[in-house]
């Protein structure tokens, strides 16, 4: 599988996280009936996506801010991809840069982690002539339990929005309920720093992974390790992510550097076994993904790299070498799984269409089976009478 176009555009600052936006919880109004006479005459609007970094506590000139900026309908009608250089939303965030965010699935807000703790910024409507109304404020009161906290590497909602975990550089892990944030649970390991953690798509299991020792699956419900998946000799665990899909067992996929090899591993998490193993790119693996279909993973490199593959063999399906000039720090696909964000140090976002993982491989056959068919017929006419004069008399 080919992209159908990519392009990068450009902000003018580091970018260190990134996401799309659910626009259809977002942009909710409560004056439901007024908005369908506007619907019905305005085009819905474009995919968005929310930007966060900026040039530090420095005065380097460069500012610390989050950009929202939409899909661009021109590139997009010629069949590729790429975010419009201007802003919908900017917000500076003064000498804090946003390291790390996570975006609240049901619209309540973007939450961002800086060097020193943790802010909501929440949407609110605006009344103005363009077409989208959107807005991102502080919100003061909120996360009271994390604004000194220190730096959190790792920040996660769930899949329905309903709990938010944090993994710090001082080796906390915290998880609460939202958006009560009544604590739910909370491990301190000031040996080891978090490196990543993601919630399996039915909210049960929190996977998390340190600088050092096995990746522990963690049971929501009675706050106990369920499975603690060991590295193999050499190995070094990077990001984890869960498959997508909702049935009764769950894959997990981890990516791990071993000698020159970025690598990644996939875990039943049920019977704890590793199901497959594959050594993808010789470059640092510094940014990982899965589809929200489960069907596509992708990772970012050290070196700008992007690499996009099946997940069920984990067969490589679009390589796009340096589509960045610097390290790629987040990944992100949309929720109908055909879009690919990827952001860097060097300023740019980049958009690649991968295509509809559903038609890629289930349709071809039924193609072949009917051109086969076709031809076996056009056969059959043109020999007729000799398959006639074969027949037993």
């Amino acid at each position: 599988m080919a992209p159908r176009g990519g392009g990068s555009q450009s902000y003018g600052f580091p970018i260190y996280c990134a996401a799309w936006l659910p626009l259809a919880h977002i942009l909710k109004t409560d004056s439901a009936a007024a908005d369908a006479d506007d619907a019905s005459s305005s085009p819905p609007p474009p995919p968005m996506a929310v930007l966060g970094g900026g040039g530090g506590e420095g005065r380097s000139g460069v500012p610390n801010k989050l950009v929202v900026a939409a899909l661009d309908p021109a590139p997009a009608a010629a069949g590729e991809a790429a975010l419009s250089p201007e802003e919908v939303v900017k917000v500076e965030t003064k000498e804090e840069v946003p390291y790390r965010m996570a975006v609240h699935p049901r619209g309540d807000g973007v939450f961002c982690a800086f060097p020193n703790g943790c802010r909501l910024y929440r949407w609110e409507s605006q009344e103005r002539k363009e077409p989208y109304k959107l807005a991102l404020e502080p919100d003061q009161e909120a996360l009271v339990e994390l604004k000194d906290v220190g730096l959190q590497l790792a920040v996660s909602f769930s899949g329905e929005g309903s709990i938010l975990a944090t993994g710090g550089e001082d080796g906390h892990l915290r998880v609460f309920k939202w958006p009560a944030m009544r604590s739910i649970l909370t491990e301190a390991d000031t040996k080891t720093s978090i490196k990543d953690l993601n919630f399996s798509s039915d909210e049960k299991f929190l996977a998390v992974n340190r600088s050092s020792g096995p990746c522990r699956v963690w049971d929501l419900q009675s706050s106990e390790v369920v499975a603690s998946l060991p590295r193999e000799a050499g190995e070094i665990f990077g990001f984890c992510r869960f498959s997508n899909k909702t049935d009764s067992s769950h894959i997990l996929f981890i990516t791990a550097m071993q000698g020159d090899y970025g690598k990644i591993i996939s875990w039943n998490t049920t019977s704890r076994t590793r199901v497959g193993s594959k050594k993808i790119t010789r470059e640092a693996i510094s940014a990982f993904a899965v589809s929200p279909d489960g069907a596509l993973l992708a990772i970012g490199t050290i070196e700008g790299s992007i690499i996009i593959l099946g997940s069920k063999n984990m067969r490589t399906l679009v390589t796009v070498k340096k589509a960045h000039l610097g390290i790629v720090t987040t990944l992100a696909f949309s929720q109908d799984s055909r879009t690919l964000l990827s952001t860097s140090f060097d300023s740019t976002a980049r958009v690649t269409l991968v295509g509809s993982t559903k038609s890629n491989g289930s349709s071809v056959w039924p193609m072949l089976l009917v051109i086969i068919l076709a031809i076996l017929v056009y056969y059959c006419m043109q020999h007729k009478e000799d398959l006639l004069a074969m027949l037993p008399h």
